[in-house]
């Protein structure tokens, strides 16, 4: 009776602390949002002097003098369109190399493969001056197609090992029926495979929309011209030399911040399936 009590009171107070560390990292990842949110409904006097987490006086317009110092309008547009045509670059691509990984055997495959997998320990940093003289080469520096190539190119790697890691536990039987019905690879890959992996799918549709969302220093390296560059840049407008403009700054973030955060809590329930590696054939 004593050892039964003894476990079921351990076993709660381990509970304990496990759920009160959870809640203080969710507070500390939590607290930085909400301060920036806050902050941006706050004046440029008050930002620093008031610390409650409830304005005395909301400022709205903050908004719409973000969007309009910064130009916002163009470089979202200009985010907008890198992400989207990089991360459905990407899924297409990686998805169809990952399943030819797994389920083809070609002279060199394992060699191919494998050279993907060095390109994730190279650091992005570490490839900007021979991405610089790449594209300078082929004409495509400061244009929007030099950009995607080159984001198309840092998210493949993981994005392939993540499919091929699916596709691997996928069992043969799924495939053996589908080809029976008629279905060509190609049919396999598009009909069976890829909705299968929805889970890493969505992973891989939000760690490189991340990615390509905040793309920052690249962006600066590839393009001269402004009217090319993707939507972080715009926040620079609210950065002085002498001055920072803190609330516009923080409303500016917020902007970039929320398409993101929209496109996490869509794809959740996939994104908890994905990352633990939940068991999906049965």
């Amino acid at each position: 009776m004593l050892n039964r009590f003894y476990y079921k009171s351990k076993k709660i107070i381990l509970n304990s602390l496990i759920h009160i560390f959870l809640i203080s990292v969710a507070i500390t990842c939590v607290y930085p949002l909400l301060w920036m949110i806050v902050s941006s409904l706050k004046t440029q006097e008050t930002i620093f002097k008031d610390i409650s987490l409830i304005p005395s006086q909301l400022r709205l317009e903050n908004y719409f003098l973000a969007w309009k110092a910064g130009g916002f309008g163009g470089h979202f547009l200009n985010s907008v369109v890198y992400t989207i045509t990089v991360v459905f670059a990407i899924v297409i691509i990686s998805s169809l190399a990952a399943y030819a990984f797994s389920r083809l055997r070609f002279k060199g495959s394992k060699l191919l493969f494998y050279m993907f997998m060095i390109a994730m320990m190279i650091p992005v940093p570490g490839s900007f001056v021979a991405l610089f003289m790449l594209l300078n080469k082929l004409h495509l520096r400061d244009t929007p197609i030099g950009y995607i190539l080159c984001m198309i190119s840092v998210g493949l790697s993981v994005s392939i090992f993540l499919f091929k890691t699916f596709f691997d536990k996928m069992p043969q039987e799924l495939e053996d029926a589908a080809r029976i019905d008629g279905c060509s690879k190609f049919g396999i890959w598009w009909h069976v495979a890829l909705p299968l992996a929805r889970p890493v799918l969505a992973v891989v549709v939000v760690f490189n929309a991340l990615n390509v969302w905040n793309e920052y220093i690249l962006a600066l390296i590839i393009f001269d011209s402004r009217r090319h560059m993707p939507l972080q840049v715009a926040l620079q407008a609210f950065q002085g030399e002498f001055v920072t403009n803190y609330p516009l700054l923080m409303a500016g973030l917020t902007i970039t911040a929320l398409p993101i955060i929209v496109v996490y809590l869509l794809m959740q329930k996939y994104i908890v399936k994905g990352v633990a590696s939940q068991e999906v054939f049965g």
